[in-house]
């Protein structure tokens, strides 16, 4: 029997779970709690696909199917097999653990949590179905396991491939920023699409092509595929065919975009128009060869978002330093302009000879960034049109 409501689970970067849950808010869903590097809302079959296809943030979407306290392999075990299986699982599913992982807990070998997991839900459905083998030649639901305290959480991904690969980027510069983080600095900023915003450092263009689908609203997931398209016994096709509609009818192509991307590698340059064209938003972008001390606008206020270069392309300390030295001198030259920088230099503030408004602690995968803002000043608030009266 299909539930009418599922406890989801949506996973980021530590320290963009307030950006995901904005987002999650915004398409309408309750969030049950927030925990480092997760969200988790409520949501029915229709939110499952709308979470796959909308939001820009999340890795991944994860249908929580249990959650337990387990010690022992033998706890492990029973907890698995008392789940209801069938009620996810068909008899023809292909099913296995995909991924787990163990924090602060008894059990910590991933590979006997997978196949202890894997050999409880067999026995489980080989007791709901009546029979000794599965063929598992039907539609794939792998599992992820979590087990952090010793409490077990049990999640079915309704994603498959990562949701950072949103289809576009089939060429990447060295040291790519992913879709997922990219769009997060975005959302986090209080950059909007009317006002211009430029990449100095835009590689194989993602943080470019994030803000032009940001911009014109294009769902991050309209290119690509989700594993859960092929479960009908619990998301129907016409589930997926609406939302798809829904996503084609909220794009807006008369939106306002003034989107810039440089960079000085030519080659990468190709890479980033490339991507740009297969996310549909090349028209909108304008790429350029172009170093940074060459930064200039004829636009009083606008945004800099960039993930600057911090060893993957500069072969000394020195010319780490030279850098961000010229990144400070912009700065303090475009005093109208907010700058958004993602580093992992640790002496980048030093360097720029300036302290960030805001400086946020951000993982990328495993390795320690920070996200500097540097505000600029505001543009003047318009006057309000003068009444007259009449006499």
């Amino acid at each position: 029997m299909k539930r009418s409501t599922y406890e989801l689970i949506a996973p980021c970067h530590f320290g963009m779970e307030a950006v995901l849950k904005r987002e999650i808010l915004e398409l309408g869903y309750e969030i049950s709690s927030v925990d480092n590097g997760k969200v988790a809302f409520i949501a029915d079959a229709e939110g499952i696909c709308r979470a796959n296809l909308f939001l820009r943030t999340t890795e991944r979407v994860l249908l929580k199917v249990a959650e337990f306290k387990a010690v022992t392999f033998d706890e492990l075990f029973e907890g698995i097999k008392s789940i209801h299986w069938d009620q996810y699982i068909p008899e023809d599913g292909r099913f296995w653990v995909a991924k787990a992982s163990s924090v602060s807990s008894k059990l910590f070998s991933p590979s006997d949590i997978q196949r202890i997991v894997k050999k409880a839900m067999v026995e489980c459905l080989k007791q709901t179905y009546h029979t000794s083998w599965f063929a598992e030649d039907g539609a794939d639901y792998p599992l992820r396991i979590s087990i952090r305290k010793d409490i077990v959480t049990v999640g079915l991904d309704t994603t498959g491939v990562s949701l950072h690969k949103r289809g576009y980027r089939k060429q990447t510069a060295p040291a790519p920023l992913t879709e997922t983080l990219a769009a997060a600095i975005l959302l986090l900023s209080p950059w909007k699409r009317d006002r211009i915003l430029v990449d100095p450092f835009c590689g194989s263009g993602t943080i470019p092509i994030e803000a032009a689908m940001i911009a014109k609203n294009i769902a991050p997931g309209m290119n690509r595929d989700f594993i859960s398209e092929n479960w009908p016994n619990l998301i129907p096709k016409k589930e997926w065919y609406e939302v798809g509609q829904e996503a084609m009818d909220l794009i807006e192509e008369d939106a306002p975009v003034a989107v810039q991307g440089y960079d000085l590698d030519a080659e990468v340059l190709k890479m980033a128009r490339a991507n740009a064209a297969l996310a549909g938003v090349d028209k909108y972008i304008h790429f350029q060869q172009r170093d940074i001390v060459n930064f200039s606008s004829p636009k009083p206020y606008g945004f800099v978002i960039s993930n600057p270069p911090y060893g993957e392309r500069l072969s000394s300390k020195q010319e780490m330093e030279l850098l961000y030295r010229t990144i400070g001198n912009i700065i303090k030259e475009n005093e109208t302009w907010s700058f958004f920088l993602l580093s992992g230099y640790e002496d980048a503030q030093k360097a720029i000879g300036k302290k960030a408004t805001k400086n946020r602690k951000i993982y990328n995968g495993m390795m320690k960034t920070y996200l500097y803002q540097y505000m600029g000043l505001r543009p003047p608030r318009p006057k309000p049109a003068s009444v007259t009266k009449d006499l």
